[in-house]
């Protein structure tokens, strides 16, 4: 399975509740903090929640 690499690039301040609920899934909780998984429907689905946050790339 593929792996790809999610950086926070926006602030979650302002940000709905399920927004940062989100973010906290994924296991990011620092602005610039980057995590590594797994490339599963269920994370994909994540980042598309909250791809205006985040910068995701292919490893």
């Amino acid at each position: 399975m593929a792996k790809i690499r999610i950086t926070q690039v926006k602030s979650k301040n302002r940000r709905s509740e399920r927004q940062r609920r989100t973010l906290e899934a994924l296991g990011i909780h620092r602005l610039n903090q980057s995590v590594e998984h797994e490339a599963t429907p269920q994370i994909l689905g994540m980042v598309e929640k909250v791809r205006h946050l985040v910068r995701t790339e292919e490893i």
